[in-house]
């Protein structure tokens, strides 16, 4: 059982992503396929339901600035922390994460993510760099807990080391 709540994509937001993206750009949802004929993504992480990419699924990858949209929320100022980067998502409206899910999205073993940590200005006051054990729940447990031991920390952002992309966010307790 997991301690922390990974936090997908909210749905208002997700609603001005499919009609532009944080860099402005219009959306351009595709099917998804296992035969070269659309970006390759079967198994690749949607962010707004925190599950992998099916065959099938119409879906899109929009950029996204996830610190950007918490710190207009709440009057933090980021400054050059900000950063967006592509995502995918589901091209229409989802019912969001399974309720019934268990444990963190995206994890397996040896997979290598970065956790950092900011403060309610929005500044980076920390990471940790993590390869996901065979107990990927356990590991992010500690990693959490040991993140949000520091007072200062507000939320954590989890990406993946290879191509920097956002997993999830997990906000203080």
């Amino acid at each position: 059982m997991t301690t922390y709540l990974a936090r997908p994509i909210e749905a208002v937001v997700l609603k001005e992503l499919r009609t532009a993206d944080d860099a402005g750009q219009a959306m351009r949802p595709f099917t998804a396929s296992e035969d070269g004929a659309s970006l390759d993504c079967v198994g690749s992480p949607l962010r707004c339901c925190l599950r992998p990419v099916r065959v099938g699924e119409r879906v899109a990858l929009v950029s996204y600035a996830p610190l950007r949209r918490w710190a207009a929320a709440t009057g933090a100022e980021p400054g050059a922390y900000d950063e967006q980067g592509p995502v995918f998502v589901h091209a229409e409206e989802c019912g969001g994460p399974d309720p019934g899910a268990v444990g963190y999205p995206f994890t397996r073993p040896g997979a290598l993510r970065v956790l950092r940590r900011y403060s309610a200005a929005g500044h980076i006051t920390g990471g940790r760099l993590l390869e996901l054990p065979e107990d990927a729940d356990a590991a992010l447990d500690a990693a959490l807990g040991e993140a949000f031991a520091e007072p200062e920390t507000a939320l954590v952002h989890v990406r993946a080391v290879e191509y920097g992309c956002f997993h999830f966010e997990v906000r203080r307790p």
